[in-house]
C-alpha cells in the first residue's frame, strides 16, 4: 500500500513540475502514473550504475552531478512514455532540480 502511495506522490509531483518547468510535459494522469513507475525501476536497476561510473565526478562537484544523472533518467523515461515531453537537456536539469525540491518539500509535509 505504501508503495502505491509513493508511486501517486511521485506523479503528482511530476505534474506540479509541469506547471513550473517549460518544456517539460506530461499529458495526463495515467501518464504520470507511468512515468513514476519508469523512474522508480531506472533508479533501481540503471542510476546505482551511473553513480558507480560517475562517482569521481559526483565528488569533485559535491554531489551536484546527481542532477545531471537524474535529468538523464528524466530523459530515457521520454524517450519510454509517450506522453512525456523534455524539449532539450537543459530543461531536463532544471525539472530534475525542481522535483527534487518539491519532493523535499512534499516529504517533509507527509512525514
Amino acid at each position: 500500500m505504501k508503495l502505491i502511495i509513493e508511486l501517486f506522490i511521485k506523479a503528482f509531483v511530476l505534474l506540479i513540475t509541469t506547471r513550473i518547468v517549460p518544456g517539460f510535459s506530461i499529458d495526463s494522469w495515467t501518464s504520470a502514473l507511468i512515468v513514476a513507475f519508469i523512474l522508480g525501476v531506472l533508479n533501481i536497476f540503471i542510476k546505482p550504475i551511473l553513480l558507480f561510473l560517475t562517482l569521481p565526478v559526483t565528488i569533485l562537484t559535491l554531489g551536484l552531478f546527481m542532477f545531471v544523472i537524474n535529468a538523464l533518467l528524466l530523459i530515457i523515461a521520454s524517450k519510454l512514455v509517450s506522453g512525456f515531453q523534455i524539449e532539450s537537456f537543459g530543461t531536463a536539469i532544471i525539472a530534475a532540480v525542481v522535483i527534487t525540491i518539491i519532493s523535499s518539500l512534499v516529504n517533509l509535509f507527509i512525514k
